[in-house]
Order: C-alpha cells, then sequence, then structure tokens
C-alpha cells in the first residue's frame, strides 16, 4: 500500500518573519502568496494611521502603524522614521525570529532566463544558511552552490569560510538609481540576470538597497538600524545605506559575511527622480565624507557584541560627522536609543517572561493583528 506523500514544510517555516514597509492595499502580495503565504508577515504602515491598509485573505500578519509605534515604544519612538521606509526597522524591532526577509510593496515575483519564477526567499535562505567567503575571493563565487567549489590555490585554512549575516539581493526592470542617474537615463531597464552569488570581501563597503533584503536578527539585528529619515529630517533615500555601511563595518570587526546577486525580484516602478533629488541632494554631498569616516574606522577589540559595536560607532559618528551637520549629532543619539528600545523588547528568553513591560506583548501592540 502507497503511503501518501507529506508536503515538506517550507524552509524556516517558524524561525523567520517577512517585514513590508507600505502605505497602500497589499495586493502585491496575490503574485508572492505560492512562496511567502507559509509565512508570518510583519506589515509597517506607514503615514496616516487611520488609513485602512487591506491585507490579501489567507496571509498570517500582525499590521503596525505609527499609533503602535509609539505605544511599544514610548519616547524611544522617537529613533523610529516617519513618512519613509526607514520605519521598516520597527519590524525588524519587534520580530522574535531568527531571520528577516523584508521586501518592498512595488517589488513583485521575477523570472528567471528560462522563464521560471523565481522564490526570492528561497534563495536568500540558502544563502543565510551557507558560509561566506570575506577574507579570500574565490574566482568561482559562492563555492557552496551545486556546481562550484573552491578554486585551486584557495587556502585550506580558510575554506570553512564565516557565518552569513546578510543576503543582498538584486533587482530586474527599474534598477535601483539616485536621482541624478534617473534623470540622465530615465528609460533605462535592467534586463541582466547574471546567475552569480558572491561574498563581499572584508574592508570593502557596498551600497545595500532594503527592498529585497534578508539577514540573520540574531547575528547582525541591532546593526540594522535604517537611521532618522523622512518626516523632519533633513535627507531621505539613504536609510538602507546608512544600515549597510554600520552592519558592514560591524560585520567585518566580528567576522561575519555579507553576500550580494541572487536572488532577483522585479521592481515594477520608478519613483519620482525629481522628489528623489529633494530628498537625496544632502546625502549626496554628505556621503563624500560618510564613505571615508566608514573605510577608516577601527571599533576597539573590547567591542565583542554588535550592541557594543554600534554603541562605539555611533560615538564617533557624532565626534566625526558632527561637524559635517548637526544632523549626525541627531543621529549619533538616535543610534543609541535604537540599541536601548533593542535591548527593551529583546531581553533573553528567561528573563523576558517575568520582565517584559505590557505594552511590549506585540498582540497588545498591534490590535490588527490576524
Amino acid at each position: 500500500m502507497a503511503h501518501p506523500i507529506t508536503p515538506l514544510s517550507p524552509p524556516l517555516k517558524d524561525e523567520l518573519d517577512i517585514v513590508i514597509p507600505t502605505i497602500r492595499n497589499l495586493d502585491f502580495l496575490e503574485m508572492w502568496r505560492p512562496f511567502l503565504q507559509p509565512y508570518h508577515l510583519i506589515i509597517v504602515q506607514d503615514g496616516d494611521p487611520t488609513k485602512v491598509i487591506k491585507v490579501p485573505d489567507g496571509f498570517d500578519y500582525e499590521l503596525y502603524n505609527r499609533n503602535d509605534v509609539n505605544r511599544v515604544l514610548g519616547p524611544k519612538a522617537s529613533c523610529i522614521s516617519f513618512k519613509d521606509s526607514a520605519c521598516r526597522c520597527f519590524g525588524f524591532l519587534v520580530s522574535k525570529k531568527k531571520y528577516i526577509f523584508t521586501i518592498d510593496d512595488d517589488c513583485f515575483v521575477a523570472k528567471d532566463p528560462s522563464g521560471k519564477e523565481i522564490n526570492a526567499l528561497a534563495q536568500h535562505i540558502q544563502n543565510l544558511l551557507t558560509p561566506s567567503t570575506p577574507l579570500f575571493f574565490n574566482t568561482l563565487y559562492d563555492p557552496y552552490r551545486d556546481g562550484a567549489d573552491f578554486v585551486r590555490g584557495y587556502p585550506f585554512s580558510l575554506r570553512e569560510g564565516v557565518s552569513t549575516a546578510i543576503s543582498h539581493g538584486l533587482w530586474l526592470n527599474i534598477p535601483d538609481y539616485d536621482a541624478p542617474t534617473q534623470l540622465v537615463k530615465p528609460r533605462e531597464r535592467n534586463t541582466r540576470y547574471v546567475d552569480a552569488v558572491m561574498t563581499i570581501p572584508k574592508g570593502t563597503l557596498f551600497p545595500m538597497c532594503g527592498m529585497n533584503l534578508a539577514f540573520d536578527r540574531e547575528l547582525i539585528g541591532p546593526a540594522m538600524y535604517f537611521g532618522l529619515m523622512g518626516d523632519g529630517q533633513p535627507i531621505g533615500r539613504y536609510d538602507d545605506m546608512w544600515a549597510g555601511w554600520c552592519a558592514k563595518v560591524i560585520c567585518d570587526h566580528l567576522s561575519l559575511g555579507v553576500k550580494t546577486g541572487l536572488p532577483y525580484i522585479w521592481h515594477s516602478k520608478a519613483s519620482n527622480p525629481f522628489v528623489n533629488l529633494k530628498k537625496e541632494y544632502k546625502g549626496i554631498y554628505w556621503q563624500e565624507e560618510i564613505i571615508p569616516f566608514f573605510q577608516s574606522i577601527i571599533l576597539s577589540k573590547e567591542c565583542t557584541t554588535v550592541q557594543q559595536c554600534y554603541v562605539e560607532l555611533s560615538k564617533n559618528v557624532k565626534e566625526k560627522l558632527g561637524s559635517v551637520d548637526p544632523y549626525f549629532q541627531k543621529l549619533g543619539d538616535a543610534m543609541v536609543t535604537w540599541i536601548e528600545a533593542w535591548e527593551e523588547l529583546n531581553r533573553p528568553k528567561e528573563a523576558s517572561a517575568a520582565a517584559e513591560p505590557k505594552s511590549v506583548k506585540k498582540e497588545e501592540a498591534s490590535p490588527k493583528s490576524k
């Protein structure tokens, strides 16, 4: 007698949250249903908290608006951006899972060159569960992929690699360009599918895009703060960049890895380049000083946790970037507030049951849980 086939459980189903920042109904999830429906969603509603956001039936989710952010964090809510996708990091804060996948609501399922739909989350999981090789570059890229290995001349002592903290995915169709490039190339579309995953070498920074991103929350979560952007701030659209620069410096210090490449998503619409320019223009100037700052920063040996690294980094931000603009003094303070909030909401499990403030319980913080 044949035994019925038991469907395989989706990978990391109970260990991963999907975080989505939005100001609109989440109809885009219909296309993602085959890949994302088994997982828990944390939706961070930006803008008007009285607006009703519709989520397709069948998804398991929590929805937080600005009122919920204020209720959960109290005075510390000042570190969470408003009217900017940087608000997504609130979802990182309240998650209790080991892994996070975050995606924008204008990102659809892409197809590989054979026409097969790409399960972006599955590829991110594969990236995170296999080691990175930041100390020595492998010319066949990711040696842990099927059909690849370490090439001749790769030191055997480095072949174990290091734990992967971040998986940075890419985009077909609308490229992630800054406003000046958008204005010069308004019709440019990315049609190049490069079938590769690579580790970003130690000591090398990169521009991290938050629209198709996964990370190990236990390894690097406290560094994934998307800064102060949007309403009331002099800058926007540098939220993911800031998180990426901070996180990469800390990953290098703690011997953790960052991968980039696959998976691709389909980025469906270009944002307005004139609006973007207004948000970005100070950042375009400032980054010429910000990048050398991150390239030269050396964290002390006493920093052995992400939180310690991040607090030390915040002090350096205030000391060395404060002269660029007073904004960086404010940002440095917000970085410390973020760590305080992280530690308040992420106490060790044995202590949290007795000590967790009532207002921090997610089911009470968000009346819109499903």
